[in-house]
């Protein structure tokens, strides 16, 4: 078990975190239990989580990252309210990032705030959305534009877990892991892209990695003023191809399918910016396309990809902030850049991909 400390909470990670949150619950006395969980947690986690709660009362939504809403929200407020909770409350996230960002936002909100535990169920969840503090929802199809900093009082991180994953889930998390990796140091990455992530008995090692490195820049820079931007690497992109997926696409992409286009993209601007070798370049690109399916970008509108962009909550004076990589393991801040040289970024991408990708990625309508 390893138990990583952090300001305020602790983050415990192995096959015994579900027997350390019995005792934590024990030891708090919270005067009601109450668990969210989503359609797909309810069915493959919830059983497993369950016997080590004495009592608890279940409130579920419905599965997906569009479910990270005001609607869902007025939803958990409501049902708290109906069950009388109060300030000695705790609610429990069992899920991915969709479940612990809306979960923590209204634990954080409900009567000016109440204890709440994350208990992520996913890859993604487990190396980077549970950590960090940051709760909030999506406004429209505007990714996480409302929200709070507020840590849970603690984070359980029980690999088996992954077990219950599709492969495409469990795949996605690997781009979180990608990103911690690069902006950590040059052996970290080396290390990473030798090991085999969908390998059980190396699983757990990695994700103690990727919360270490999370979690030491966190804790320098709680509130993203400054070092903890280096996280957004591969998101400004990323994050308005998810949105636009989620608009869209039947099949929306996942988070960390749509964050790892954004990696590529924005490892060509940190070579046409700030001279990233070639390389190091051809390097990520290689790796990270190795393991995602290309998406269809050339149907995408690249005006809506740009408005979105603009509507990022990392910018500043109208401009479109990027974190970049000047090497792999030197990421450098507040960097932004032309219209015309983001479009070539999207460009780089499009001309990665064979003539007909319909069947290799969820497609666009």
């Amino acid at each position: 078990m390893k138990v990583y400390e952090s300001k305020g909470y602790n983050i415990y990670n192995g096959t015994e975190a579900l027997d350390f949150l019995f005792q934590y619950l024990i030891e708090k006395d919270y005067s009601t239990v109450f668990v969210l969980t989503d359609s797909n947690t309810q069915k493959h986690c919830l059983p497993q989580l369950s016997p080590y709660l004495i009592d608890f009362k279940h409130i579920s939504i419905d599965a997906g990252e569009n479910a990270k809403n005001i609607k869902n929200g007025e939803k958990i407020w409501t049902f708290l309210a109906d069950h009388y909770a109060d300030r000695k409350t705790v609610l429990i996230n069992l899920g991915g990032g969709t479940i612990t960002d809306l979960g923590g936002f209204c634990a954080a909100t409900y009567k000016r705030g109440i204890d709440f535990i994350h208990v992520p169920t996913t890859l993604l969840g487990m190396v980077d959305a549970s950590i960090g503090g940051k709760q909030g929802i999506d406004l429209n199809y505007f990714k996480n534009s409302v929200g709070v900093f507020k840590h849970p009082v603690a984070i359980f991180i029980y690999p088996g877990f992954l077990k219950t994953l599709p492969k495409r889930q469990l795949t996605a998390g690997v781009a979180e892991m990608m990103k911690h990796a690069l902006i950590s140091d040059k052996d970290e990455w080396d290390k990473f892209t030798k090991m085999n992530v969908h390998d059980e008995e190396k699983i757990v090692l990695l994700i103690s990695k990727s919360v270490k490195i999370k979690r030491e820049i966190v804790n320098k820079d709680p509130q993203e003023k400054n070092i903890r931007k280096v996280l957004n690497f591969g998101h400004t992109i990323g994050h308005a191809i998810e949105s636009y997926s989620l608009k869209h696409d039947s099949n929306p992409l996942l988070h960390g399918e749509a964050i790892a286009i954004g990696i590529i993209c924005e490892t060509w601007l940190s070579y046409k910016l700030l001279q990233v070798s070639k390389k190091e370049a051809e390097e990520v690109v290689e790796f990270v396309t190795g393991y995602f399916p290309v998406y269809p970008l050339a149907k995408v509108n690249q005006n809506e990809l740009l408005d979105l962009m603009r509507n990022d909550k990392k910018n500043e004076d109208d401009l479109i902030n990027f974190s970049l990589l000047k090497k792999i393991g030197k990421p450098i801040i507040n960097q932004t850049t032309s219209d015309a040289l983001i479009r070539e970024a999207l460009n780089f991408y499009i001309q990665l991909q064979p003539n007909d990708t319909a069947t290799q990625a969820p497609s666009t309508n």
